[in-house]
């Protein structure tokens, strides 16, 4: 006979980001576990087992902070992923709708933006852009996103609201491939942002 636990559903959500990366259930010892060591544990329903997320795939959830919802019958982890969260390799375990098909909600756009440079760094594909743009002199990435900082500036000026964010995507994109070149990921640039947030 399984011994009846206390558990409450845990939500996941990257620091950072904001995005919800996934579900999970905890129990006393869990939540202690995860203030104790910063790192996300949680009790497997099915294997019956206290368990560290990332403890075989090293993909683990740096625990910042633990929140408990008004009813004190549910829990958040603010965290930061040392990876996906998904066991299928995707960021978040919420990534398709209900007819199954594959979803990136905005909070994770930019991440997922970020996967996909490096996908194309790590396996150049035949007229790929992204891989073009890796893999040409760096002055030609560093004019490209001069060029869309500008179109930015006078998409605002003079072409109004949809025009202006069209070409702040494009600076995104190009942003994100110069980042990608020079090794600086999204999270170190959102990690800034955060910090000259709490400083105010």
């Amino acid at each position: 006979m399984r011994e009846e636990r206390e558990l409450r559903p845990v939500v996941v959500q990257d620091r950072r980001t904001g995005q919800v990366l996934m579900l999970a259930y905890a129990d006393a010892e869990a939540v202690q576990r995860t203030q104790q060591t910063g790192f996300a544990y949680f009790w497997s329903r099915s294997r019956q087992v206290l368990w560290q997320k990332g403890e075989t795939s090293g993909h683990r959830l740096r625990v910042r902070e633990v929140l408990q919802d008004c009813d004190g019958d549910s829990l958040l982890y603010v965290a930061d992923p040392e990876g996906p969260a998904c066991h299928t390799g995707e960021v978040s375990c919420f990534h398709r709708d209900l007819q199954g098909r594959r979803q990136v909600g905005p909070s994770g756009v930019l991440l997922e933006l970020e996967r996909v440079v490096h996908e194309r760094r790590r396996d150049p594909s035949p007229g790929s852009y992204t891989a073009a743009l890796l893999a040409a002199d760096p002055s030609r990435l560093h004019e490209k996103v001069f060029e869309e900082a500008s179109e930015v500036v006078r998409a605002a000026r003079e072409e109004g609201p949809e025009r202006l964010a069209d070409e702040a995507a494009d600076l995104v994109y190009h942003l994100s491939v110069l980042l990608a070149r020079e090794g600086v990921g999204w999270a170190a640039v959102l990690d800034r942002l955060a910090a000259r947030r709490a400083a105010r």
